[in-house]
Formats: C-alpha cells, structure tokens, sequence
C-alpha cells in the first residue's frame, strides 16, 4: 500500500466520521431546542456562575450558529444568539457547558492551563507549517531538516487537540452535574444534556483523530523520502 494510498483512506475515514458526527450533532440540538426549559441559556450562564461564586466572567450575545466558548483571555462567556436567548434544553446545556470551562479557570484546572499556554506556540506552528511542509516535501531528497520542521509543528496542533479532549469533557461534566444538583433540569431533561453534550464532544474526538491521522501521512513521507 503507497503512502498516497494510505493517506485517502485516512482522509476519507475521518471525512466520514466527520459527517456522521455533524449529522448526528445538528440533528440532536433541533430536537432538544424543542425542549423547553423556564430559562435561558442566559439566565443559565449568570446562575451558574454565581453558584461557583465567580463574578468577573461577562456574558456576551455573538452571532453564528454553535460559536459559544469560553475565552480565558478576556474572561467572557460568549453565546450564540440562539443558545443566549434560547429558553430550551439544548441552550441550558451549550450555556452551561462554556460556563464549566469558566470554573476550570477559576479553579486552575490543569489541563485547561496546559491548553492555554499552548494557545501562543500553535498560533505560531499554525501560520507556519503549512509552507514549511510544502517546502520540506519538495525539498525532501536534499533537505529532510526542513520537513522534520514541519513534522514537528504539526505534532504541536496535534498535541493541541488531543489536550482539548480533557478540557471539554470536563467541561461537559460540570454542566451537566450542575444543572441537575440546581434543578435546572429533571431526570428526563438531563439524560438530554447529557446526550447533547457528548455528541458535541465527539466532534473533537474526530479533529484529534483526522489531525493524528494526518501526522501520520507526513512521517510516512519523511520515512519514504529518507530511504531514496
């Protein structure tokens, strides 16, 4: 099997994965936005974060569709239009979700902190691997320093979203334990949370993985190009 070979059944395996979780993600929020809940999402940020006694973090409305997150940098939470207005089960989940990556901040959780002093390093491996792979593969009969360059920076991304894993499903965990202990959600309404949650979580599960696979791709054609 040719590394080319190798590459597309990588490439599409993931691709395929991909879609089905996205599928599945988009999907399982329709249903769960039908679910009602007293608040909203908005409300569901400001109570949790009083709970855990954190009063620094801001609560912002952004557009788009699933852009919710947490920025540890400017300490806000910032929701989807849909997700901050939204008086559902799937918006109390998504609030609740980004408000657990508040409370790893606020209580210094490890891998959160790892993820964010790797933040500066892939920022800069990401502006430049691209050119330095290409590069290194076209430079890889003479020059194989260059493409380990580009290896290595890439290795970084990948590191990257491998750290990720933890960080959201920790943060998903939060969530959904809160919104039970606080009565936000009942029995029947949690196992739904909860469902939402790991389906978003499945999603990094497939960036991990297509980010390793592709890693892979280009140790082989540094291994393939060093034995010409």
């Amino acid at each position: 099997m040719t590394t080319t070979t190798l590459y597309w059944i990588l490439f599409l395996g993931v691709a395929l994965a991909s879609w089905v979780v996205s599928a599945s993600l988009k999907r399982k929020f329709e249903r769960y936005s039908k679910e009602r809940l007293p608040l909203t999402g908005r409300d569901v940020a400001e109570k949790m974060l009083r709970d855990h006694g954190i009063n620094d973090v801001k609560i912002t409305c952004i557009k788009g569709q699933l852009t919710d997150h947490y920025n540890p940098a400017t300490q806000t939470v910032n929701l989807s239009e849909e997700v901050y207005n939204g008086a559902n089960v799937a918006a109390a989940a998504v609030a609740a979700h980004e408000c657990g990556h508040a409370v790893q901040h606020a209580t210094a959780y490890a891998p959160l902190r790892m993820r964010s002093a790797l933040v500066p390093v892939v920022s800069f491996a990401s502006n430049w691997m691209t050119w330095i792979l290409l590069a290194g593969m076209l430079t890889i009969n003479t020059f194989p320093q260059l493409m380990m360059i580009g290896i290595a920076l890439f290795a970084l991304t990948t590191l990257f979203s491998f750290v990720t894993l933890p960080v959201e499903v920790n943060a998903s965990q939060r969530a959904v334990q809160w919104l039970r202990e606080a009565g936000i959600t009942d029995n029947h309404t949690t196992e739904m949370a909860s469902d939402a949650l790991h389906s978003a979580a499945y999603t990094y599960v497939v960036a991990a993985l297509s980010s390793l696979a592709t890693l892979i791709y280009y140790i082989l054609i540094l291994l393939g190009g060093s034995r010409r």
